[in-house]
């Protein structure tokens, strides 16, 4: 029996190494999970024959428990690099179904999908046309690479201030004589294929608290508009602060609107100086896709390089009853089992789930070997030890033996 026991102890100190050897050998792989061994004796009789003298056969392997402890949050470069402060696991689609990790690794494919190394689908829930996301689904998360649209001028906010001191210009208005209007302002404007055209606003005094403004883009007139102030110098018409114009379409094949607004609401004439103040319009140009931007809430925005933004999609993340249950399934991801009970899934900073950190990657939890280091020196000690018991009772068969022959 002794040999047995001695053989079965050898077995459970190699099967421990070789647990502490897969943590070790895991060590720089991102969102590995290390694992403890676990074993329980033997006993060659049924219960109910045990008895206080009952001595046992040994040990065996009864499971190999992954630990799920939290590893530490390394800082990268890569936008797309992810870590979870917290509960949940990413969700992933191999095509064959949902995976689970913690390897925020990720990648953008030659279609635009951002993907794990091995080329599972990041998933996330869609955004809804009223806003917001469509948590009831979840679909592969995708970079909108195609340039953001552009957004022809339509509205215009001029806040300016008119100097009252000023006299009515004796010529009449022309753009090419200084002599014939007071102010003039220049910016620009975007037709419907995001060009970009100069426009001009030229503002003459026509009387006593009363101005005209005149709107020209590319140097053709847009029309003319009348402003009116009170005496303490506030905008009095129009009521709305609202001046219209008629552009001049232009001749590369875009379009302006048919009218084009200029809100005056904040324009006041006071007895300074003229401040042409800010000219801000709601007109921009096509925009290529710069940045991805991650909130810890996994909401996914594309940034481009017109100042747009579209949002992608958010993030969805996964828990388990019995994270413990779950099986590995190698590529740094798990699969949900009967143990580990069926994924809950929900949205990062909410509930049991989270903080998404972008920019960050969460390292293995046996980064740090010194425990490994240790768990590794016992068990060799246990395997040397259960060796020497093997010689042991080698030595004393080969005795017993040896009386025999000589009887």
């Amino acid at each position: 029996m002794a040999l047995n026991q001695a053989l079965s102890g050898i077995n459970a100190a190699e099967d421990q190494l070789n647990v502490i050897s897969n943590n070790i050998a895991n060590a720089g792989t991102v969102g590995f999970k290390g694992s403890t061994a676990q074993f329980a004796e033997v006993y060659a009789v049924t219960g109910l024959n045990l008895s206080s003298s009952t001595v046992g056969s040994g040990a065996e392997l009864t499971d190999v428990e992954q630990q799920f402890t939290q590893g530490d949050l390394e800082t990268t470069n890569g936008s797309l690099d992810m870590a979870v402060s917290g509960n949940g696991f990413f969700v992933v689609n191999n095509g064959s179904g949902n995976q689970y990790t913690r390897d925020g690794a990720f990648q953008e494919n030659a279609d635009g999908f951002v993907t794990t190394a091995s080329g599972a689908f990041l998933q996330v829930y869609p955004p809804t046309t009223a806003g917001g996301f469509n948590t009831s689904t979840l679909t592969n998360l995708q970079l909108n690479t195609a340039q953001s649209a552009a957004t022809p001028t339509s509205t215009i906010t001029a806040s300016s201030n008119l100097d009252a001191e000023d006299t009515v210009p004796a010529d009449p208005f022309s753009t090419t004589d200084t002599n014939s209007y007071n102010n003039a302002s220049t910016f620009s404007v975007y037709d419907s294929q995001g060009g970009t055209h100069s426009a001009t606003v030229y503002y003459v005094k026509t009387g006593n608290n009363t101005w005209n403004a005149n709107l020209y883009i590319d140097g053709n007139s847009a029309g003319t508009a009348a402003m009116t102030f009170n005496s303490a110098g506030a905008l009095v018409t129009p009521a709305n602060g609202n001046l219209s114009f008629t552009p001049t379409q232009p001749t590369n094949g875009a379009t302006f609107p048919t009218t084009m607004t200029m809100n005056v609401s904040n324009t006041t004439q006071f007895g300074t100086a003229y401040a042409p103040g800010a000219f801000n319009q709601n007109g921009f140009a096509a925009g290529v896709l710069q940045n991805v931007e991650i909130g810890t809430d996994g909401i996914v925005t594309a940034i481009y390089s017109n100042n747009q933004t579209t949002q992608l999609g958010q993030i969805a993340v996964a828990n388990f009853s019995n994270q413990q249950g779950l099986q590995q399934v190698g590529n740094n991801n798990w699969v949900a089992t009967q143990s580990s009970g069926t994924a809950v899934l929900g949205t990062a900073s909410t509930g049991q789930f989270g903080d998404i950190e972008q920019g960050q990657l969460e390292t293995s939890n046996t980064s740090d070997t010194t425990a490994q280091l240790v768990n590794m020196i016992q068990a060799q000690q246990d395997y040397e030890a259960n060796s020497q018991m093997l010689g042991t009772v080698s030595s004393l068969d080969q005795s017993l033996f040896s009386a025999v022959d000589r009887s």
